[in-house]
């Protein structure tokens, strides 16, 4: 967790106004939220803050999208570590595969339930930091 918060801060990187609204009902008071819809919103947070754990959609607006934004932290050293929930509408084979390989730590589908998404940041920030948050 960061130090400023006894809560874990989670960015979540989706470009849907609707599903932003649902996930920050549904996890504010788990988490400390920020928000981002695009590559080029997201390298601006991460330059402003520290996140705990982040929340990736796989379609993003921008020129990148959350498959190549995951890669791209993976291969920073002051990134690999932090914990990414990959989040997508495709549900092939495929896509999750793609998402493994990119190095998302969980890929889970849309629509999600809530108790799966809870259970799926929780353990993925659990497996990266060796701590139980809740």
């Amino acid at each position: 967790m960061t130090e400023s918060s006894k809560k874990p801060r989670l960015l979540i990187v989706e470009d849907d106004k609707e599903n932003q609204k649902f996930l920050y009902l549904f996890l504010r008071k788990i988490y400390d939220l920020d928000f981002c819809d695009s590559d080029e919103s997201f390298y601006n947070i991460l330059k402003e803050k520290e996140f705990d754990i982040i929340l990736m959609d796989i379609t993003l607006m921008g020129s990148k999208d959350g498959l190549e934004l995951t890669r791209e932290l993976r291969s920073n050293p002051s990134y690999s570590d932090l914990p990414i929930v990959g989040l997508s509408a495709h549900a092939f084979e495929r896509d999750k595969n793609a998402a493994y390989e990119a190095g998302v730590d969980i890929f889970i589908t849309k629509p999600v339930q809530g108790q799966i998404l809870l259970d799926s940041l929780s353990s993925s920030l659990e497996k990266r930091t060796g701590q139980k948050f809740f």
